[in-house]
């Protein structure tokens, strides 16, 4: 039932396929970001809705692309602070725009997703986007273990035949299992810096 969506930690890889998924598909998608060079990779990219959350207007550019949108799902890669509480608050002002005062707020339901924990800080919801919202926990395995054959098939098909153009991946390093296992192969990816995903290979040397 939901017509657009929101994807924070929008420049990493995920966030560089979902761009182009959504392009394909024809699905309004917001990007929040957290740098302006950030927002310029999403932009050569294609994307209308690049949002840097370090902004200063920040929240007034996310009312506006959720207007213009009417996203109403949001899909959480950073877990800790209050990001998705805004994000369902912005949700809620879109909403209640003009309609009769409610002290329960909308009757809109607002979705978050968390699947990520880039912050590994408690999620700090402030109530301030009625009652019709929800919060909850999103993987992939569960996800497909739930989707029935026909449609995990579809979707492995889907990669299958895009694989160096919708879902390229692009890697700083290929690393060894032996290699990984190094004090500064360790400290470089547990960095989590955006443009850096490091590629396990097995069986290399």
């Amino acid at each position: 039932g939901h017509k657009a969506l929101v994807h924070t930690a929008a420049a990493s890889n995920l966030g560089q396929m979902l761009v182009k998924i959504c392009q394909a598909d024809d699905i309004p998608l917001v990007n929040i970001v957290r740098s302006p060079a950030q927002v310029a990779l999403l932009r050569n990219l294609g994307a209308q809705h690049v949002l840097d959350s370090t902004a200063d207007d920040f929240a007034e550019r996310l009312v506006a692309a959720l207007t213009e949108t009417g996203a109403t799902i949001a899909f959480d890669a950073i877990g800790g602070g209050s990001l998705v509480s805004r994000i369902l608050g912005a949700m809620e002002q879109v909403a209640s725009a003009g309609a009769t005062y409610s002290r329960y707020g909308s009757a809109t339901m607002k979705q978050a997703y968390i699947y990520g924990a880039l912050d590994l800080s408690p999620t700090l919801l402030t109530r301030s986007f009625g009652f019709s919202w929800r919060v909850g926990g999103w993987l992939l395995t569960p996800f497909l273990a739930q989707a029935g054959a026909e449609t995990v098939e579809r979707m492995r098909a889907r990669v299958r035949d895009n694989l160096t153009g919708l879902f390229a991946s692009h890697y700083k390093a290929r690393l060894s299992l032996r290699d990984a296992l190094t004090r500064d192969a360790v400290l470089a990816y547990n960095a989590r810096r955006t443009g850096e995903k490091y590629l396990i290979v097995p069986n290399a040397a």
